[in-house]
């Protein structure tokens, strides 16, 4: 259980915040986004053209679940919730920390939606998205920690703090 795994919405700080929790802690990092698209040798929105959200979740779930590390800091995509195999993976190596941020925070971050590559389906809204996958976020968190009115370096020390408590 030495490593530490991001989840949270789009624009949460997943990477910008793990990438120095990382340093700090003298661990490695993974942005598993990056991982998908170097073993699809494609970006990700090219994914999800050609296989659509089902197929690009199928891509997700697989290459998570198939994330070995040792003192690793992992950010995984905000998506990788909706992936019960990646989950119970990344619950049986790590410790999840769960960035919270409310919607206007997301919403004011992220500015266009479908530029920055968040899955939403046919219909859906962001706020439709941030209220569906609050749920998982909460079901699969051992740590939550919120960012609202925070700075970067306030949520990284909040994370560190809650880690220690932890070990």
């Amino acid at each position: 259980m030495d490593n530490i795994i991001f989840i949270g919405m789009p624009a949460v700080g997943k990477s910008t915040v793990g990438v120095v929790v990382a340093k700090r802690l003298g661990y490695h990092f993974i942005d598993t986004d990056i991982v998908i698209q170097e073993e699809e040798g494609r970006l990700l929105k090219e994914i999800i053209r050609e296989k659509g959200i089902q197929g690009f979740l199928e891509v997700e779930d697989r290459i998570n679940a198939g994330i070995e590390a040792n003192h690793t800091v992992i950010s995984p995509g905000g998506s990788v919730v909706y992936c019960e195999n990646a989950m119970e993976h990344y619950k049986e190596i790590g410790t999840i920390v769960y960035l919270q941020a409310s919607f206007d925070t997301i919403n004011r971050r992220l500015g266009n939606a479908k530029k920055r590559g968040v899955v939403l389906r046919e219909g859906q809204t962001l706020q439709g998205l941030y209220e569906e996958r609050v749920k998982l976020f909460e079901k699969y968190a051992d740590i939550t920690v919120s960012e609202d009115g925070k700075s970067l370096e306030e949520t990284i020390e909040n994370v560190l703090e809650a880690l220690e408590k932890l070990s």
